[in-house]
């Protein structure tokens, strides 16, 4: 189950933690991407990069989000 992020008082959702390391991920990956030159081979490449903030996402609350 999440639980609330507690912040000077405020009660926030866990996605406020959880968006920013996915948003991390994607463009590390992305990065990566672009250094190899793999770019080139995606056919929708912003169809790809949504598709794979959405996975590092249900991948971090799988793995950060307590069972």
């Amino acid at each position: 189950m999440l639980h609330v992020v507690v912040f000077g008082g405020l009660e926030f959702s866990p996605l406020v933690i959880y968006f920013p390391i996915a948003f991390l991920l994607a463009a590390l990956t992305r990065f990566a991407l672009h250094r190899l030159d793999w770019h080139d081979r995606i056919w929708r490449v912003a169809w790809f990069e949504v598709s794979l903030f959405v996975c590092y996402l249900a991948l971090t609350v799988y793995l950060l989000g307590g069972r």
